[in-house]
């Protein structure tokens, strides 16, 4: 089915096309629709304990796909064995000018600038306060305001934790995105120890009120070299975070052929498959077991995934393949490792 219709959405602008498909799997949320995509989508069960969670399977969906959690009832009938939303501001904002969305179809990938864009916490709250089952798992992608300034990126953090941590099932801090002026310096050593600490010491204040204890994960770039990527795992060990997802988009550009390439945002798809795999073999290798990871970036077939979990994912998550492949990647995905 999606092979006839990827090519009408390909010819619309890709923002235009995400929010049409994303206001479509919205229906998936009310009957006959949910039992149509359920008898369609659903995968087979293939259980994962992570994080003090238990996800029906290892496939989940990547922040940036519902960042204000519209949609996150319909996609649950596609086989997920999480959803995360995001990313979330703590106020609303426009991200960044349009065009900012482009589609490298001979590269099979996509280069995004969206910068946050989003309705803000409160509606996304709102929309998770209607959870009535627990039969999907939810995360929570959370980013500081565009205008707020690094050093006081953490009072954005923590007033996002103090909103989400009821709601969510888990945690994550994005500290990675490209497309936001400065994020990426959060991942630094002295800024990230800033950062997770506060963090850390919030959670400590959350579950002494009896707010819950809800996993909280860091979200790394792709594009930090060894050292740094050594700074930021000794600290994330050292403030007592719970996991690890490796990695969000990167800045290379290395061997496209597309006349887009010189775009500029975070560039996703098949690209980035080798440039996260190594990162995810280094991430577990340095770890040694103490954090489950979450591998992210470049999962574009059945096969991609099962190379990460032979890597040493606890999980993975998708979301580029989805527009090249559909919707059936989930399931695909699940019966590859059965």
């Amino acid at each position: 089915m999606y092979s006839f219709f990827r090519p009408l959405l390909f010819k619309l602008d890709p923002e235009t096309a995400h929010h049409l498909t994303l206001q479509l799997i919205r229906l998936g949320a009310y009957q006959p629709m949910n039992l149509l995509l359920r008898a369609m989508y659903t995968a087979p069960e293939k259980p994962v304990d992570a994080f003090g969670l238990h996800f029906p399977n290892p496939v989940g969906l990547a922040a940036g796909y519902d960042k204000d959690g519209l949609a996150w009832r319909g996609l649950a009938t596609l086989g997920f064995g999480h959803i995360e939303v995001g990313t979330v501001t703590p106020r609303p904002q426009p991200g960044n000018p349009k065009p900012r969305v482009f589609r490298l179809v001979e590269d099979r990938a996509v280069i995004n600038r969206m910068g946050f864009p989003g309705l803000g916490a409160d509606y996304v709250a709102r929309r998770l306060r209607r959870r009535n089952d627990r039969q999907v798992i939810v995360g929570v992608n959370l980013g500081k305001n565009k205008d707020t300034p690094l050093e006081n990126a953490a009072s954005d953090y923590i007033t996002l934790m103090r909103q989400f941590t009821p709601l969510a099932d888990y945690i994550a801090i994005n500290v990675s995105s490209p497309n936001t002026v400065g994020l990426r310096h959060l991942q630094g050593r002295e800024m990230l120890e800033g950062l997770l600490g506060a963090i850390a010491k919030e959670r400590e204040n959350i579950t002494a009120g009896r707010g819950g204890r809800a996993p909280i994960l860091v979200k790394l770039a792709p594009d930090l070299s060894d050292e740094e990527l050594d700074d930021a795992l000794e600290v994330i060990l050292r403030t007592g975070m719970d996991g690890v997802i490796a990695t969000n988009t990167t800045l290379g550009r290395a061997g496209l052929r597309s006349n887009r390439r010189e775009e500029t945002g975070g560039l996703s798809g098949e690209p980035l498959r080798v440039r996260s795999e190594a990162v995810l073999r280094s991430v577990v290798k340095k770890l040694d077991g103490r954090l489950p990871v979450v591998s992210v970036g470049g999962i574009m077939r059945p096969e991609d995934a099962r190379a990460r979990l032979d890597a040493g994912a606890a999980l993975v998550q998708v979301y580029t393949g989805l527009v090249y492949a559909g919707p059936g990647l989930v399931k695909q995905i699940v019966q590859k490792l059965q």
